[in-house]
Parts: C-alpha cells; sequence; structure tokens
C-alpha cells in the first residue's frame, strides 16, 4: 500500500514542481526544480517498495 502512496505524491510533486518552474520569478523556478526532483525521488521509492514487497 505504501508503494501507491509514495508514486501518487511523487506525481503530485513533480506536476507542481514543473508548474512552478513556468514562472518568471527564478526562486520559483529554482523551487520548482527542486520540488519536481523530490517528487521523481518519491517515485523510486514507491518503486523501489512495489519491488521489495512486505520485505521492507
Amino acid at each position: 500500500m505504501g508503494e501507491l502512496t509514495s508514486k501518487a505524491k511523487g506525481l503530485a510533486n513533480e506536476a507542481i514542481g514543473k508548474a512552478k518552474q513556468g514562472s518568471d520569478d527564478p526562486a520559483k523556478r529554482a523551487e520548482g526544480r527542486a520540488q519536481e526532483r523530490k517528487g521523481e525521488a518519491q517515485n523510486l521509492k514507491g518503486s523501489v517498495q512495489g519491488a521489495l514487497g512486505d520485505k521492507i
């Protein structure tokens, strides 16, 4: 179950990050890049959880 939660949070963070990167404010764009990377990491975490199943 944690797999789906991590992936959902990851997709949300990636989408929000991409939206922030469209801003004219350099600080907001940097924040968007960081948030998108966080989302990618959460997706990876979900994939690992799915691969390992209940072993973790």
